[in-house]
């Protein structure tokens, strides 16, 4: 759903197994240090890692879940937000505590862009990772 006075930005609900009509988005995230994040993300969300692969060079391919959703991330210097000086997309996490997992991501090493507010019926902030991905936590307020 887009959030009034943001443009077109969706949330995406993800499900473990979409139903007929149905489909899920799992963002792959590509950064430098691979491993390195993996750590980051289970420090700053209290991620579980699902799935590793490692090749002889040490670059991995990860998939990484918590508070029901998961993601995935790669060692991908080429498409790395800090290979390019920039990334395109935001995550935007719905959680009951936004305030709580915003706290624990700054704690880890976050940067604060946005700090929590109310506004546009949500209760949001939002965070770039030391990877260069941009994370707004944040609930509806209605």
């Amino acid at each position: 759903m887009p959030l009034p006075g943001h443009g077109t930005r969706m949330v995406a609900r993800m499900s473990d197994a979409p139903g007929p009509g149905t489909a899920s988005i799992t963002p792959w995230l590509s950064v430098l240090r691979g491993a390195e994040a993996v750590e980051f993300y289970q420090a700053a969300f209290g991620a579980e890692e699902l799935h590793r692969h490692a090749n002889e060079e040490g670059e991995i391919v990860s998939q990484l879940a918590f508070a029901g959703t998961a993601f995935w991330l790669a060692d991908d210097p080429g498409c790395s937000p800090e290979t390019l000086g920039a990334g395109s997309v935001r995550m935007i996490v719905e959680v009951d505590d936004p305030d709580a997992l915003f706290a624990r991501a700054v704690a880890a090493g976050a940067v604060v862009v946005a700090e929590m507010y109310e506004g546009h019926g949500w209760r949001i902030g939002r965070v770039c990772d030391p990877f260069g991905h941009h994370w707004e936590f944040g609930r509806q307020l209605h």
